[in-house]
């Protein structure tokens, strides 16, 4: 099984921020050290964080984009159609990942259940360290000034601290 995989999405002061580890596992031995998992998608309005199988992964993002093509760039829309889609589709049901998806107004945790979750604080985390990336990003946007950049990467930086999984090449989009 691949492992690996940390997504932090902050949104601060009309600013949105979504980052990821460069990690990859197989097994206990790590195989890449610079995966890049986040991508601007929709003309660059949107920003997309994926964890689980990459190949997974990859096949939602074109649904997305596809969706995104859809309803003119609305997300809600399109999350909630790809949610409707991946959950009832018996190929896409059988797909390993979840997605963070951001855009200049709102930011969503999608899942195969059907879930698409969005944080009343502006804060969601996906993958082997999003409990500690969720817990640093909290607390650094309660007690600091950092911009959503900086909340993402040192909330990644922490959690690369705690979790085997994530490591600390990180990368951070933003709108």
């Amino acid at each position: 099984m691949l492992r690996g995989t940390t997504i932090l999405s902050v949104r601060r002061n009309g600013t949105v921020a979504l980052g990821g580890d460069g990690q990859v596992t197989l097994h206990d031995s790590v195989v890449k050290h610079n995966a890049n998992k986040v991508r601007r998608i929709y003309k660059g309005k949107v920003l997309l964080g994926f964890a689980g199988s990459v190949a997974d992964a990859m096949s939602l993002y074109e649904k997305l984009e596809g969706k995104l093509e859809k309803y003119n760039g609305n997300l809600i829309n399109a999350t909630v159609d790809l949610a409707k889609d991946w959950r009832s589709d018996r190929v896409l049901r059988r797909l390993d990942a979840m997605l963070v998806v951001a855009d200049a107004d709102s930011s969503y945790m999608l899942s195969g259940t059907g879930d698409v979750i969005s944080a009343d604080d502006g804060i969601i985390a996906i993958g082997s360290g999003a409990n500690y990336a969720l817990a640093a990003a909290r607390a650094l946007s309660q007690h600091s000034s950092l911009s959503a950049s900086e909340i993402v990467r040192e909330g990644l930086k922490i959690a690369s601290e705690i979790c085997t999984y994530p490591n600390d090449q990180i990368v951070v989009v933003e709108l």
